[in-house]
């Protein structure tokens, strides 16, 4: 059998771009998927990304190998979520056997370009976005892992970052125009009235992009807020340099999403492991490949969250992490 080198091309989409790795034919059946998640840039360095190591690794673990058996079709989704519906036609016209993806905005508009390709989505509570109909039988084309416990997730992420801060009555709750449309909007509102804290919205359009992130400066500093709540857009892992300087800047204790912000230098993150979260979608869209049916896959829920603490973070702003708090804390990044 002869070997020959895979050829990486890049295309264009009228949406995005788009990288596909396409490999020499071999005894093994090809399988084909794609990935559309936005947030990290899927389409490069990936060795680089834990993520898709991590999905990967698992799918191979299950016996679909990348340049063996399975030819994956990468799709480089940027923050313009205005193009969403343009980039979901040109996945579904690639006619992949399974699409992996992530948030309400990219697989509601995935789940409009067909409703016949199975998709895999890493998402909050597609029940309430009217993405499923139940969490136990899905019901249509698209099953996944929920990365939100609802109402008592962000319960618990307020009442975190508030013993940072226990005096604070005003929150700034940072979000793009389509999550501010979304369940999780309420949520956060209603989460903060429970917790006597007035709530001001900042919105950062349609386009998660650092021009955005710096026009949402002026409005925080205006907001004259105590905290800041970021929603759990996975665009923001992408931005985590300007969005927490933002914070750093303002001298205001904020909450993210994600651990990767953490990292990045934000203060504090309460979240569901999304290495593990990976794993899980990787072992579903194993079985799809398999023959199962996402209609009858249930949701897979998490069972735990984590919570990330960066010393360094608390420092910069001028805060002190009470003593109880870093007793709870998985991850103290110094």
């Amino acid at each position: 059998m002869r070997r020959r080198d895979f050829l990486i091309h890049f295309g264009a989409t009228a949406a995005a771009g788009v990288s596909t790795s396409v490999y020499a034919q071999t005894s093994a059946p090809q399988r084909r998927i794609a990935i559309a998640i936005p947030g990290r840039n899927w389409s490069e360095d990936l060795k680089a990304n834990p993520y898709n190591a991590a999905f990967m690794d698992e799918l191979a673990r299950l016996g679909f190998v990348e340049g063996r058996n399975l030819i994956v079709d990468r799709y480089a989704v940027g923050g313009h979520m205005d193009t969403y519906s343009d980039l979901a036609r040109s996945i579904a016209g690639g006619r992949p056997e399974a699409v992996l993806t992530a948030t309400i905005p990219m697989t509601s508009a995935l789940k409009a370009a067909t409703s016949t390709v199975p998709l895999v989505t890493i998402i909050g509570d597609p029940v309430a976005a009217g993405l499923a109909a139940s969490l136990s039988r899905p019901g249509g084309n698209a099953t996944g892992i929920t990365v939100d416990a609802g109402v008592e997730l962000w319960g618990k992420r307020l009442s975190l970052l508030t013993e940072i801060k226990p005096k604070a009555a005003r929150l700034a709750y940072l979000s793009s125009s389509l999550a501010l449309k979304q369940p999780q909007a309420a949520m956060v509102e209603k989460t903060a009235q429970a917790l006597n804290l007035s709530i001001v919205r900042i919105d950062l359009g349609s386009t998660l992009n650092e021009e955005a992130y710096q026009a949402a400066v002026d409005r925080l500093q205006k907001a004259n807020a105590d905290l800041l709540l970021v929603s759990d857009e996975p665009q923001h892992i992408s931005n985590a340099g300007v969005l927490t300087r933002i914070a750093r800047n303002a001298k205001i204790p904020a909450m993210y999403p994600f651990r990767d912000i953490v990292a990045a230098g934000g203060l504090m993150a309460y979240y569901r492991d999304l290495v593990q979260a990976l794993r899980q979608a990787a072992d579903l869209v194993a079985e799809i490949l398999k023959g199962a049916n996402p209609a009858e896959m249930p949701f897979r829920q998490p069972t735990s969250f984590k919570l990330s603490i960066n010393i360094k973070a608390a420092r910069d702003i001028g805060v002190v992490v009470p003593p109880t708090l870093l007793a709870i804390t998985d991850d103290v990044i110094e």
